[in-house]
């Protein structure tokens, strides 16, 4: 496919994203973060990289592995966006019965296994780390409720 057709694709789902932000309804109480911050800085943020790589694509100066004769996509694709989409899967069927730990480190798992990290204690130490920074960072901090840390059966 063609990068100024994939970057207007982009930009076309930047601009239902835009649409989905505006209709976010406002938090009737008073938090720091409310419940439109950070889907519209989410989705700034991905306009203005979807405008770039439209201008660089309009320039031709975009990389496409398809136009290039020496570069092939890497094997294992759909063995790849399986562990990806699987490991999202655990973490919105397990988040609400066993808390946030573990499904979001075996979602950072899933998908650095998609990006060819291997299986380790480092990959899940890592995962973990991040997991719980994020944890700490909105839930601790910001006072966005992601539920649980951890949720024990007892």
């Amino acid at each position: 496919m063609n990068t100024k057709i994939v970057s207007g694709l982009l930009l076309a789902l930047c601009a239902i994203g835009i649409w989905q932000v505006t209709i976010i309804p406002e938090s009737t109480m008073y938090s720091e973060v409310g419940p439109i911050l950070a889907p519209s800085v989410v989705i700034g943020a991905l306009t203005i990289l979807g405008i770039i790589y439209l201008l660089t694509s309009l320039k031709g100066k975009s990389p496409d592995c398809i136009e290039s004769e020496e570069d092939v996509p890497l094997e294992g694709g759909n063995q790849r966006v399986f562990y990806f989409l699987v490991s999202g899967m655990l973490f919105i069927l397990l988040v609400k019965p066993i808390g946030f730990l573990i499904p979001a480190t075996i979602c950072g798992v899933g998908v650095a296994k998609a990006f060819d990290a291997p299986l380790n204690i480092k990959t899940i130490s890592i995962c973990l780390s991040i997991t719980l920074a994020f944890w700490g960072l909105f839930s601790a901090l910001l006072g966005v409720d992601l539920g649980p840390l951890l949720k024990l059966p007892f």
